[in-house]
């Protein structure tokens, strides 16, 4: 089992100086990631001319968020190849179009791949418990932009790491939200029963308390959710909070306004796109609240949507160690355990199981007909 060495921690602290000032545009030569790279007693890294490989939905219903993150993927390489013409690093993408039944089979072809170093991602959590064993044993390191599901770093897979926070912070965020701000006394809860939706779904359940109004279960495609309609009236419930993806949350929405629903709709990260409202229509989108442990780029970021700045701060660390002068898997793992620093989405540490060691949680709005992506509020 890899653990973290003082060496690499060192190494690490002495490398973040070139992640944060390549993330502000810093042109002087002597805040680079190659200056960074001479002053840790680094050299040219092995993997200078290969890849990082990125494993998620690029087509599908969730496919727009993992083309946010492959945004932020391809942002962090070409500011680190304008920089590096010694050095350059590309990336080799993998449509897994979020199911767990077909990322095994891309997962075996980027542990094949010699070429392949590190990998950002996986992007949601079914497949990252698909393939997390795959990636530990050939000994590739990874970082997920995305995957919250508790239990996936409870595995033992410690080539796993993840820059954001797991879905037992935003559970807990979104039920305090729901009888806190929203005032709701009974909130009816519902998922699609992947893995992410249930853990998500499971934490806001297990927090509400006498709050529960009733819950029930989709699956991924339904277009006809008029029981779960039903279920919710005859609860009596005052919010709906579903756990799952803004395809079928926007079809929940806009089937429980037209039948007559007039409480808070909320949902997780999984839901927050821009799609959502399309999905749903306007008017019935206007005035859901849908919750992150992610927040806005900042105004001159060059890459835009949910994810795309824990997948260009997750680039970056894999930069930054090639910068530093890493060569192998174990050295790379290590460099990036024992990673600290600030990214553009926040502080960046982790704990021995590969979680983030700190995360808001944010909840974005509905207004006017389109989703508020400039503005959420902190939420814990």
């Amino acid at each position: 089992m890899i653990r973290f060495s003082k060496p690499a921690r060192a190494l690490a602290v002495v490398a973040v100086a070139g992640l944060a000032l390549s993330a502000c545009g810093s042109d002087d030569s002597s805040d680079t990631p190659d200056a960074a790279a001479s002053s840790s007693g680094g050299g040219a890294s092995a993997f200078c001319g290969k890849n990082i490989a990125f494993l998620g939905a690029l087509t599908g219903d969730a496919g727009a968020l993992g083309q946010n993150m492959v945004n932020g993927i391809e942002l962090a390489l070409k500011e680190h190849n304008d920089k590096n013409a010694d050095c350059q690093v590309n990336l080799k993408k993998f449509d897994s179009q979020g199911s767990p039944d077909n990322a095994p089979g891309l997962a075996t072809q980027i542990v094949n791949d010699d070429t392949i170093f590190g990998l950002v991602g996986p992007g949601f959590s079914g497949e990252s418990l698909a393939t997390g064993k795959t990636f530990f044993e050939a000994g590739l390191p990874s970082i997920s932009p995305s995957a919250t599901n508790v239990t996936i770093t409870q595995q033992g897979w410690t080539t796993w790491h993840r820059v954001i926070g797991n879905d037992d912070a935003q559970g807990a965020a979104d039920a305090q939200y729901l009888t806190g701000t929203a005032g709701a006394t009974k909130v009816f809860v519902v998922d699609d029963g992947q893995d992410y939706s249930k853990g998500l779904a499971g934490k806001v359940k297990d927090s509400l308390g006498d709050a529960l109004a009733g819950d029930d279960q989709i699956s991924v495609g339904d277009t006809n959710m008029s029981a779960v309609v039903q279920a919710v009236k005859s609860a009596g419930a005052d919010a709906v909070f579903y756990g799952g993806y803004y395809t079928e949350a926007g079809l929940l929405v806009k089937q429980l306004r037209q039948g007559g629903f007039t409480g808070t709709f909320m949902s997780g990260d999984g839901s927050e796109d821009p799609s959502f409202v399309k999905v749903a229509g306007a008017d019935a989108a206007e005035g859901a609240v849908l919750s992150a442990p992610a927040g806005p780029p900042p105004a001159d970021f060059g890459a835009t949507g949910l994810y795309s700045t824990q997948a260009y701060d997750a680039t970056n660390i894999f930069l930054a160690a090639v910068d530093s002068g890493v060569s192998d898997a174990q050295a790379l793992n290590e460099f990036i355990g024992s990673y600290t620093g600030t990214g553009v989405s926040g502080p960046i540490a982790f704990d021995e199981n590969g979680d983030i060691t700190e995360s808001k949680i944010y909840a974005y709005f509905v207004k006017d007909g389109k989703l508020d992506v400039d503005n959420p509020e902190v939420i814990e």
